[in-house]
């Protein structure tokens, strides 16, 4: 750690702070003046943020004028650590930052530091309320920050209909200036400014506070926080200080790949709250719930029974899928509910307490005979009641991960309970995935049980609606996966045309061709595999194989071919293996790849490509195997909704 700079004595009324990458390409200034304060952020000596604006209403008064600065520490930051679930196995975050003071000139002479870290991917800045005399708590209607986009970028951005939301979506591709004003945007948003400048902006580290959210108001992209329920104006309380806000951050890249590389989030997150992580350990799972608990037609029939579930834990025995996940059956849960409403438990609802006919403890035991591990579902409220008391119950089953659902909410309360569902299930060494939930924020370095989260439009959708295409899942990339891991319901193996698609609740089918699907389990940040059709569907299917091999934790991830809501291709290493996944929008389209991000030597590539006929039956494909080395480049055909996966082997 670098030695601590200090600025001279107290400042005059107007200050300019400057604060510069490591690199020296990435440059956030701080104006301090009578009428207010702002900040700009320019990257490779272009503007990416003009005039962005900073402070807060409290009810005691707004925190915007008339601030003068105090002494600015500064300090150089260069740490490595390791991640237990990411993107990448280690990362090395180095970054200049700057403590600048913002002090009240008038009584009653508050204090909130503003805390900037500058990185070569990027920028960071949130407020701190230290301890101070005569203000000890605060309630707050309004934070200030807005995130005002130089020139008229082109935006990837999801609207919403309010806070309250399950954050599904279709995005929205337009220039800053055709956005509609006065509507919620969710983060991250995505911007391209053209020539070769992307930037995202979002958050980390969201902890005891409210969700943010974007809104165009009047030109300006301002910063809007998710209300807490009940309470009119009031957004976030602090009963004591000190206190913080989450990091507000702005991703910046020379190109698209470098934002989905970028790990700026987990950067700005606290280091691993557990000091035993050896339970850690991401995984697959089946969900029967998206397919409807399909089983063959035998002597017993799906339902909430055990011959239902040791059919899919025999299935994941077979295959090494490390988990069962239990939901129950249609839309009844595996637990006492005396009125859940697809949303809302029941008064009653005990999710200590399995259906008779379930035999939960039989089932647990035969799961824990075959080696098998099992993955609940359960209604967050249904399990905050009785939270210690149920996941002790759970852990004593052999239950290792849960899928917590219908949160539907991201005000300071809900982000609180999030938190302590997290810790209380590392008491009880089990991974969350959090379901109808807002967008994840890094937190998987402090919590690495936070495997994935929803938040996005996904594979789900396909048993009631036709919104969920391959134009949609190009979108998640270069969006919503910008803050971290994305639950999808991968695994649909029953692709049909766009023209033949028809929603069904039962045994649905998905858009986009079969090597499309193997390569969103590439494509997308995800440490909780799901294969969510049914076995009959999988087994000697072509492309299973692909499945039950592909890891879901890496040593490094690397961009290979990307474009803006058009296509990408992710490759990432685990091990010595490599796994490359490529997909596209409506287009057939070539990718050209080069094969420099793989390691000396040679390589036997092993690849499952679309069926060269468009008219062919989308669930077809090709498998071919080359050998190749790190000077080579690998050309791949990808049909109209198409993809490619590949998996790339060390030669001996």
């Amino acid at each position: 750690m670098a030695v601590v700079l200090l600025a001279g004595p107290l400042a005059r009324a107007g200050r300019q702070v400057q604060v510069v990458s490591p690199d020296k390409r990435i440059r956030f200034t701080l104006d301090v003046a009578p009428e207010g304060i702002a900040y700009d952020v320019a990257a490779y000596g272009r503007p990416v943020i003009g005039g962005g604006r900073l402070g807060f209403e409290f009810d005691s008064g707004a925190f915007s004028r008339r601030l003068q600065v105090g002494r600015v520490e500064r300090r150089r930051i260069d740490e490595t650590y390791r991640l237990i679930v990411g993107k990448t196995s280690e990362a090395r975050a180095c970054a200049n930052e700057a403590r600048i003071p913002l002090v009240e000139r008038e009584a009653p002479f508050r204090r909130i530091d503003l805390v900037v870290r500058v990185f070569d991917e990027g920028v960071g800045f949130r407020y701190e309320f230290p301890e101070q005399a005569g203000w000890s708590a605060y309630t707050m209607y309004d934070e200030l920050t807005t995130f005002d986009p130089a020139g008229d970028p082109l935006v990837l951005a999801l609207p919403l209909p309010s806070y309250t939301s399950t954050h599904e979506g279709l995005y929205t591709e337009a220039r800053y200036a055709a956005l509609p004003e006065n509507q919620l945007f969710d983060m991250p948003a995505t911007f391209d400014f053209g020539d070769g400048l992307f930037a995202a902006v979002t958050e980390a580290a969201v902890r005891d506070y409210a969700g943010m959210y974007l809104c165009r108001e009047e030109g300006r992209l301002a910063g809007k926080l998710s209300p807490l329920p009940g309470r009119g104006r009031v957004k976030v309380v602090a009963d004591s200080l000190p206190h913080r806000t989450p990091w507000r951050t702005v991703l910046i890249g020379r190109s698209e790949g470098d934002l989905i590389e970028s790990d700026l989030l987990t950067h700005l997150n606290d280091p691993c709250a557990f000091d035993d992580t050896s339970w850690i350990a991401p995984c697959k799972t089946t969900f029967t719930w998206w397919n409807g608990n399909v089983v063959p037609d035998l002597d017993f029939s799906p339902g909430n029974n055990f011959e239902t579930n040791k059919y899919y834990i025999d299935f994941a025995a077979r295959h090494g899928i490390d988990l069962h996940g239990i939901y129950g059956y249609a839309e009844t849960p595996w637990y006492y509910d005396d009125g859940f409403n697809f949303g809302w438990p029941g008064p009653h609802a005990d999710a200590t307490r399995p259906i008779p006919c379930l035999q939960m403890e039989r089932i647990a035991d035969y799961a824990r005979g075959k080696g098998v591990g099992l993955h609940l579902w359960v209604h967050w409220k249904a399990l905050y009641e009785r939270l210690d008391e149920a996941m002790a119950l759970y852990e004593r089953w052999g239950v290792r991960g849960m899928m917590v659902d219908f949160m539907d909410r991201d005000d300071q309360e809900m982000i609180r309970i999030q938190e302590r569902i997290l810790r209380a299930a590392g008491r009880h060494r089990i991974f969350i995935q959090f379901h109808g939930a807002s967008k994840p924020s890094g937190l998987h370095r402090t919590y690495p049980n936070e495997f994935t989260r929803e938040g996005t439009l996904n594979y789900e959708v396909c048993k009631w609606a036709r919104q969920v295409t391959p134009d949609h899942d190009v979108s998640i990339p270069f969006a919503r996966m910008l803050a971290g891991a994305a639950d999808y319901h991968l695994g649909g193996f029953r692709a049909v045309r766009r023209a033949d698609f028809e929603p069904h609740y039962v045994n649905p089918t998905v858009v986009g061709t079969r090597c499309h699907m193997l390569a969103m389990y590439v494509v997308l940040e995800n440490y909780l595999g799901s294969l969510c059709d049914n076995p009959m569907a999988y087994e000697g299917a072509p492309g299973f194989e692909f499945l039950t091999a592909v890891p879901q934790t890496w040593d490094r991830t690397h961009v290979a071919a990307a474009r803006l809501n058009r296509y990408v291709a992710v490759a990432r290493r685990s091990g010595e293996e490599w796994y490359l996944g490529a997909i596209t929008n409506r287009e057939a389209r070539e990718l050209e790849i080069d094969l420099g991000f793989l390691g000396e030597g040679r390589y036997r590539a092993e690849m499952w490509l679309d069926e060269s006929d468009p008219e062919a039956d989308p669930n077809r494909l090709v498998r071919r195997v080359s050998t190749v080395g790190r000077g080579d480049r690998l050309v791949l055909p990808l049909a109209a909704d198409g993809g490619a996966a590949v998996r790339f082997v060390p030669e001996r």
